[in-house]
């Protein structure tokens, strides 16, 4: 087992100086990483993890769902993994999430006759959770996305059982019960869609609550779920200035390209208009054409060039995945698809995007 894990290693080429090795002082750059990372097995996106990334996130491992299914049952042994493997490598570990609209069993929300838990009682549970799983990693968990995704595109609170369960403050009470769990931890407000004006103004309104409130957040994380054309450079740029503008510091936290043609109208489709909307879409099946290819490299070498021009208002760069054969996007929003995110094929070699971010940085 040693020597193939060592096998594939080698077919991972270094190309050249880390990315880690060329970001500026004082920024992080990562990848979200799965279990399959984590516990040592996808050894080849895990070459790749420690030789490029100081940073590690967790795609699912730490969502309440996964770490928590159960009232009284906690399952932290893919989490104690994905905190060994970072620690191991002498990276700084991210958590990813606490509080969710998604991925959170309904049984939170409910007493044991399924009735809806009182404020109190909802809080409490809220309290116990962000306790005993910040708790536990108190001091090797460098960072928490303590609430994710609580906001609409117009910027107003999204309509959630938490927001419903407990009122508007549910996000304050969940940034002061992570503050009390680890008071050196730092913590997030993390969302997509941040680039349009209105939903990032709902974001810089809770900063402010918080603040005035004498509650810590140190950054905001705007997911970077971008494509080839939308958000343009100037969108981005405005949401760093805005979230820095706030008195916190920015970060690019979920990044990747979508290459796929996509239409509103895929979301909520029946299964006849999905498949109908795969063949239609699935138009790089066969592997991403050289055009396409350099124009995802100039997509992120033009991010990058202006994440440069902003250094000192980011504080971490993640993409969300290592390589293209486990992207989320592989599945979103339609399954079965084949999508290109990332700066690593599936076979894990570095693309032209690679060496573009790679170019770029070493012009900083």
């Amino acid at each position: 087992m040693r020597i193939l894990a060592l096998l594939l290693v080698m077919l991972v080429p270094a190309a050249g100086p880390a990315l880690k090795d060329l970001m500026p002082k004082g920024m992080l750059i990562g990848a979200a990483i799965n279990k399959s990372q984590s516990d040592g097995t996808d050894t080849v996106a895990d070459a790749i993890v420690e030789q490029q990334f100081n940073t590690i996130s967790p795609e699912n491992i730490l969502k309440w769902g996964l770490v928590h299914p159960e009232p009284e049952r906690y399952d932290f042994e893919p989490a104690d993994h994905y905190v060994d493997f970072g620690q191991k490598h002498g990276m700084k570990v991210i958590g990813h999430n606490l509080v969710w609209h998604q991925q959170t069993p309904a049984w939170v929300f409910t007493d044991a006759n399924g009735q809806r838990l009182s404020r109190e009682r909802l809080l409490e549970r809220m309290h116990d959770h962000i306790k005993t799983v910040v708790g536990r990693y108190r001091g090797r968990i460098h960072g928490w996305d303590v609430v994710n995704e609580a906001f609409d595109e117009d910027g107003t609170l999204r309509k959630s059982l938490w927001r419903d369960g407990i009122g508007d403050d549910y996000l304050l009470k969940a940034f002061e019960f992570a503050r009390e769990a680890d008071p050196q931890a730092e913590l997030y407000y993390n969302d997509y869609n941040l680039w349009k004006p209105a939903k990032r103004s709902g974001a810089l309104r809770l900063v402010k609550q918080l603040k005035d409130a004498g509650l810590r957040i140190d950054a905001v994380g705007e997911q970077g779920h971008w494509n080839m054309t939308a958000p343009s450079l100037d969108e981005i740029e405005a949401t760093i200035t805005d979230i820095a503008g706030a008195g916190v510091k920015a970060m690019i936290t979920e990044l990747d390209i979508d290459v796929l043609p996509r239409d509103p109208k895929m979301f909520g489709a029946d299964l006849n208009a999905r498949q109908q909307f795969k063949a239609a879409t699935d138009i790089y099946a066969k592997g991403l054409p050289p055009e396409q290819q350099q124009a995802l490299a100039k997509r992120y070498a033009d991010a990058f060039a202006l994440f440069l021009e902003h250094r000192e208002h980011l504080s971490r760069i993640t993409f969300w995945g290592v390589t293209d054969a486990h992207t989320w996007l592989n599945n979103f929003p339609l399954p079965g698809r084949t999508n290109h995110p990332l700066l690593w094929d599936r076979q894990g070699q570095p693309k032209p995007a690679f060496a573009a971010v790679a170019k770029t940085l070493e012009g900083k």
